[in-house]
């Protein structure tokens, strides 16, 4: 099933058989260390199985959310995973984010599966789209202004432990500019 498409690739959900490229990408301390508030890169080829169940899961409970592959059409490889997803004890605020496989790195890949992620956000009816980086995240805050998204400065503790630089875009702004 294809979520969008962009030029370059296909946004879909994970298979089983890509387990290894799941585990091959977040057990690199180089992608784990911008996830999460006390990153750990993932331990073992299950945990991959598992984490591509959860996220079926969560698939399947609400279609406007989830964490999707992003598929190279010229090579047929998942060069990376892009998200909406609920912010914890949040008010219903809805983030998107971005992990790739270093491979995958300088392509211009995730800005280009993200842009036309904002895009289906957008248009399936989500008011406003919020990024959180680490600080010192700068590939992810480049793509982040690259996507047009605001710098709403640092926050600490605000959805997770820590503090992470935010940014947003909303509805209005993203017809704006259209």
């Amino acid at each position: 099933m294809v979520i969008l498409e962009t030029e370059r690739t296909v946004v879909r959900p994970w298979t089983d058989a890509e387990a290894d490229r799941i585990y091959d990408t977040l057990r690199r301390m180089e992608v784990a260390r911008w996830l999460g508030s006390e990153p750990k890169p993932m331990q073992s080829r299950d945990a991959a199985v598992k984490w591509i169940e959860t996220w079926r899961r969560r698939n399947d409970k609400d279609p406007r959310i989830g964490c999707w592959a992003v598929e190279v059409k010229e090579t047929g490889v998942a060069a990376g995973s892009v998200l909406l997803n609920p912010l914890p004890n949040g008010e219903g605020e809805i983030e998107i984010g971005w992990h790739f496989h270093p491979d995958s790195w300088g392509k211009g890949l995730a800005r280009e599966s993200a842009a036309a992620l904002l895009d289906k956000g957008f248009e399936d009816g989500i008011p406003q789209l919020w990024a959180l980086t680490h600080l010192t995240n700068e590939r992810s805050q480049k793509v982040c202004l690259a996507l047009g998204m605001l710098d709403q400065g640092v926050f600490h503790d605000r959805w997770y432990d820590g503090d992470s630089r935010i940014y947003r875009l909303t509805l209005e702004e993203w017809k704006a500019r259209r």
